[in-house]
């Protein structure tokens, strides 16, 4: 099908969306791209550039509806790696295009609310409570049990999210979380054992396609507790068909129970002892450049572009979704001290490290690094292809290696 005189409207022109809006150029489509950094690099890419918040729907719409009065009528929106899901479908509703609900937008952007759904429509989930009155807290995390965690209900990035462990560390975390909330609203979760999962599915009119499937790596949790911050991921998976197809099967179910008919769930699963749960499913394409760089090294599979077809009300052909290929792919994240930076050495070594296909740096001299609380603090990354899956992880972390960052010297 022939995408030469179509619009699409994308929200996010960040770095991690500049992927998958090359994919969209190359659909031969005309974009309408929408951000609140004038600086933003994928707006270079845009037809029709518009600055406003990715997250202010109303404003992005009033925008779109001026571009319309001059002949530019938008055939389907769509957010690129960007935690958007209402702003979104207030402009697809709005125009009558495919996507979400209103509903099903507000589902998947308040975590409560979300939950309360799941746990209505018998989707496993993890105990959980509403602690944005700070009285109740002692009480409902004693009912939940220890460990478990804590985090805002409406933030994004892992930002405020925390494991606790004792009673006494539940004042302050309920205070860094209220502060990490824009409407300073709190939930309590039950802390899940088990390995973790991050997946990825297509849905056409109600039909779900799971294409990504990766192992969730938290090796740096020891350290960095109470803060949850992942350090990458790694597929084909490590565990078993069986339950890797309990985890699929748990997704698809989470993903019609909260709405999502047309378009893209990202799944944040665990499988306990009590089997597969739900800890977060999101209505929009992953970051982590797991749907741009990752899905499609490991399965062939150009994930961006079914996106996008979906986004324009295009029905899904079984070569679509057909898995190509089935290759080990891993992520890892740089790890640093804190400080300020100097200068940067060993990039380009790094880059040429057999089976390296994407490779990015976040710092430059004069950057601070601090500790890490939460995923956009991270530094950089390497992706890493082999045959196998420890090959692929050996060649990310080899990568990582031959970069070396030179501090600033402090005064003492």
């Amino acid at each position: 099908m022939t995408h030469k005189n179509k619009h699409l409207l994308i929200i996010g022109a960040g770095v991690e969306a500049c992927e998958g809006i090359r994919i969209a150029k190359e659909m031969g489509l005309k974009l309408v791209i929408a951000d609140g950094n004038p600086s933003a690099p994928g707006l270079a890419m845009a037809d029709w550039p518009i600055i406003a918040s990715t997250y202010d729907g109303q404003a992005i719409l009033a925008e779109v509806k001026k571009r319309q009065t001059q002949g530019v009528k938008i055939d389907g929106a769509i957010a690129m790696c960007a935690d958007v899901p209402l702003s979104v479908a207030i402009v697809s509703n709005d125009l009558g295009l495919p996507g979400l609900s209103l509903e099903s937008a507000f589902w998947v952007s308040d975590k409560l609310a979300m939950k309360k759904r799941l746990q209505a429509e018998g989707i496993p989930i993890p105990r959980f409570a509403d602690v944005s009155d700070k009285s109740v807290l002692l009480k409902q995390a004693i009912k939940i049990g220890l460990p478990l965690i804590i985090k805002p209900v409406d933030s994004r990035g892992a930002r405020g999210v925390q494991l606790i462990e004792i009673a006494s560390e539940l004042d302050s975390a309920w205070e860094l979380a209220a502060k990490e909330s824009p409407t300073s609203r709190v939930m309590l979760e039950e802390y899940l054992e088990g390995p973790q999962f991050s997946t990825e599915t297509l849905v056409d009119r109600g039909r779900y396609y799971t294409l990504g499937f990766a192992d969730r790596n938290y090796e740096w949790l020891p350290r960095t507790k109470p803060f949850i911050i992942e350090n990458g991921g790694d597929a084909p998976t490590g565990v078993s068909a069986n339950i890797k197809a309990e985890v699929i099967a748990t997704v698809e179910r989470a993903a019609a129970a909260l709405g999502i008919n047309q378009g893209v769930a990202k799944g944040d699963m665990v499988y306990t002892a009590q089997g597969a749960k739900v800890i977060e499913i999101a209505g929009r394409l992953s970051g982590g450049f797991f749907s741009t760089v990752q899905i499609p090294l490991a399965t062939g599979v150009n994930f961006i572009e079914k996106a996008i077809k979906l986004a324009l009300g295009e029905q899904l052909s079984d070569e679509d979704v057909s898995i190509k290929q089935q290759r080990a792919v891993a992520i890892r994240y740089l790890d640093l001290p804190s400080g300020k930076v100097s200068h940067i050495e060993g990039v380009s070594e790094a880059s040429s490290v057999p089976g390296i296909e994407m490779l990015k740096i976040f710092i430059e001299p004069g950057s601070i690094i601090y500790p890490l609380a939460n995923h956009t603090q991270r530094t950089g990354f390497a992706i890493a292809t082999a045959d196998d899956k420890a090959m692929a992880i050996t060649r990310a972390q080899t990568a990582l290696s031959k970069i070396k960052v030179v501090y600033e010297a402090t005064n003492k």
